[in-house]
């Protein structure tokens, strides 16, 4: 079965897709003229604007719940995991992977946004590629073939977010608890599986309020942290940069000479993991961005590409100084041989694979005996957010899939049939003592979402591009942007006609 896993997985995650990523980030920071720069401080305050509704969350709110899927293991054992098997250089292109995938993800955000649809049972917005694949096209004569693909996303995502991901983040649960208390890991599994019950069957407003509040507060505490350790080692954050950089570009001197040739896998383990943290293109930002109460959908674009610059630029570049500055590192080749290693014997006493274990490492190097507890806590807040926000994007692909049958036993029988499958890919993850199969399946998951999006969103751009330049032409008009789908030509944003008709009609509505 791992040989089966990893096939499919090399398949998947071959050289074409990292050249696809890199590449509709490239053209879509050209095509937006660099809006992830250029809007950067519209990014931060659009952060912070806009009030829930009945209906909908706040932008801070749907900003959380996206960072609840992007800041996960991806953000501890995964960066460890990149710099183990692409060398130091890998972070670069976690960096490169996160600037350019800024505009990814307000393009494919952007979208969601637009394409939102109320639940009818539920009234909350929903959306995510699924819907816009669909609707976007629906009213021309490739309805059919988009409907078809939109399942087909839908398809996958369910299985991804409920089943091939969830095991990765409950494994490191498992594996960071017992390293740091020893505790027998069905008493972990147990644990995780009642928190997440709670929670999930709350629905999407206790999701958000529980983002809300978990999400901010982990990703502070764990960043002062590494930046203390980082200081503590000052004298090395030059050369630690330095390697970083040399190592990313195969400049070959005496230290950087085995780095230098793996140049190759630098580029594949940064942008393949910066992905896996960051998710931009991999279709998880559009869900959190559709439940978002707002008044134009280029301001949760605008939120959900600095969802992605917190989650790479701050979160992941605290890890790989934690890890890089203490010495507490190895570098493996293809073949499995150390070709390099941080420095001295505490980097020689390392355990080999590389996850959580490394920055555990790193921080009882600066402070013995805190590292074990320190990380365990992290990762299981981390991964229980990020849990936490793949089952409500499983539900609501799941809904977009059943959602539409006439009967709506179909629909909670099969809303309590995920729940249950997710709390047991949950408990078996916790157990499972393979972490290259967890992160194998997760990877697959990973890039078949990847895939199937940025395609589609390939196709689909011209609305998210129309809408930023009318998002601009209003701001300079000093006025606080309002989507009119009619005048801008957009066809199907059966939300925003519904939203646009009642403003006409003189009646209330939210404002984000």
């Amino acid at each position: 079965m791992s040989a089966v896993i990893e096939w499919l997985n090399g398949i998947i995650w071959s050289s074409w897709l990292v050249y696809l990523c890199l590449g509709a980030g490239v053209y879509f920071t050209i095509r937006s003229r660099a809006v992830q720069i250029r809007k950067i401080k519209s990014i931060f305050t659009q952060m912070f604007r806009g009030k829930s509704s009945e209906d909908g969350v706040s932008s801070f709110q749907a900003l959380s719940m996206s960072l609840a899927g992007r800041v996960g293991v991806g953000n501890i054992a995964g960066v460890a995991t990149a710099i183990g098997f692409g060398g130091p250089g890998a972070v670069v292109w976690m960096w490169i992977s996160a600037l350019l995938g800024a505009s990814t993800s307000y393009v494919e955000s952007t979208l969601g946004q637009t394409y939102k649809e109320k639940d009818p049972k539920t009234g909350e917005y929903r959306g995510g590629p699924a819907f816009y694949l669909e609707k976007a096209y629906q009213l021309t004569r490739f309805g059919k073939f988009f409907k078809v693909y939109g399942f087909i996303f839908a398809a996958v995502t369910v299985l991804a977010m409920s089943f091939l991901l969830p095991g990765v983040q409950s494994r490191a649960i498992g594996g960071a608890v017992t390293n740091a208390w020893n505790l027998p890991t069905w008493v972990t599994a147990l644990a995780l599986v009642v928190i997440m019950a709670f929670i999930v069957i709350g629905g999407v407003k206790r999701i958000a309020h529980f983002a809300s509040l978990a999400v901010p507060f982990m990703a502070i505490i764990y960043i002062l942290a590494a930046i203390a350790v980082t200081f503590i080692n000052a004298d090395q954050i030059v050369p630690v940069i330095e390697l970083i950089f040399k190592s990313a570009f195969g400049v070959d001197t005496s230290s950087e000479a085995a780095f230098g040739g793996i140049i190759g896998l630098a580029v594949q383990w940064g942008v393949q993991r910066g992905i896996y943290s960051n998710e931009a293109g991999q279709g998880t930002g559009p869900h959190a961005a559709a439940a978002a109460e707002v008044s134009h959908p280029t301001k949760q674009g605008l939120v959900q590409a600095g969802s992605v610059y917190i989650d790479t630029l701050f979160v992941c570049s605290a890890t790989a100084f934690m890890i890089l500055s203490t010495g507490m590192y190895r570098v493996l080749s293809p073949e499995g041989e150390i070709i390099g290693s941080g420095r001295g014997q505490l980097a020689e006493a390392l355990e080999t694979t590389p996850g959580e274990g490394w920055p555990q490492s790193g921080l009882d190097s600066m402070i013995p005996g805190i590292g074990g507890s320190f990380i365990a806590v992290s990762i299981f807040l981390f991964a229980l957010t990020t849990i936490v926000a793949y089952y409500y994007m499983a539900e609501t692909n799941l809904v977009y899939l059943l959602g539409k049958l006439k009967n709506p036993m179909y629909l909670t029988i099969g809303t309590r049939a995920l729940q249950v499958l997710i709390l047991i890919a949950v408990a078996i993850g916790v157990m499972n003592d393979n972490p290259s199969d967890a992160w194998a399946l997760g990877d697959i998951g990973v890039g078949a979402m990847a895939w199937l999006n940025i395609v589609g969103i390939l196709i689909l751009q011209q609305p998210a591009f129309k809408l930023l330049r009318d998002f601009e032409r209003q701001q300079k008009l000093g006025l606080d942007p309002e989507f009119d789908p009619q005048a801008l030509g957009i066809k199907n944003a059966t939300f925003w006609e519904e939203r646009w008709a009642k403003m006409k009609a003189g009646e209330h509505v939210p404002q984000g």
